[in-house]
């Protein structure tokens, strides 16, 4: 079978609440072996929360890059929540994010599809909801949060911010071309 490789042995090399490495002892379809490091982390929800021709991004410090981003809201359940088991469905957790992150709530929810973030890195999947008739309300943002901001840009802006390099967060401009998709003819 061809690209098939087993699992032969697994040990865990570091762990907290958010993350999960181990390293796998493989074996090759050709029989040679090898070591895989697998980062596991939990599914997150994506948002796309559209109106007037535009969108609502979040921006904020993001530590592994070192600089702050513009992203559409998104994030899994706190680990808390993961760890009592009381997180809830794909759909609940997008409807929580947004709330969270910008204070919206949204009348109408369509699923645009499923993704993984890193297939060869991480077990880390995610949804990717456009969400409609928006309601403002009050945000619920993490500690870790503190310094975000929420934005409306047009799509035109949006496009903009992606032509100059100000727009780079990958699973946002994936969940984008989920959404051209869904209107092509």
């Amino acid at each position: 079978m061809l690209g098939y490789m087993r699992t032969t042995g697994s040990r865990e090399i570091y762990r907290n609440p958010w993350i999960r490495l181990r390293e796998d002892t493989v074996e090759r379809a050709d029989g040679s072996t090898g070591v895989y490091s697998v980062v596991e982390k939990p599914h997150f929800a994506l948002v796309l929360a559209a109106e007037r021709d535009g969108f609502w991004l979040v921006e904020q410090f993001r530590h592994p890059v070192g600089r702050r981003a513009w992203e559409f809201p998104q994030g899994t359940w706190s680990a808390e929540a993961l760890t009592a088991g009381s997180g809830g469905g794909p759909e609940e957790l997008a409807r929580a994010e947004l709330a969270e992150e910008t204070g919206l709530r949204a009348a109408r929810w369509e699923h645009l599809g499923h993704l993984d973030l890193a297939p060869g890195l991480s077990t880390q999947e995610f949804d990717v909801w456009l969400a409609t008739d928006l309601t403002p309300g009050p945000t619920a943002r993490e500690a870790t949060e503190a310094d975000m901001v929420a934005a409306f840009v047009t799509e035109a802006e949006l496009r903009a911010m992606v032509a100059d390099g100000r727009f780079t967060d990958g699973p946002s401009l994936a969940a984008y071309a989920l959404l051209l998709l869904s209107r092509a003819p």
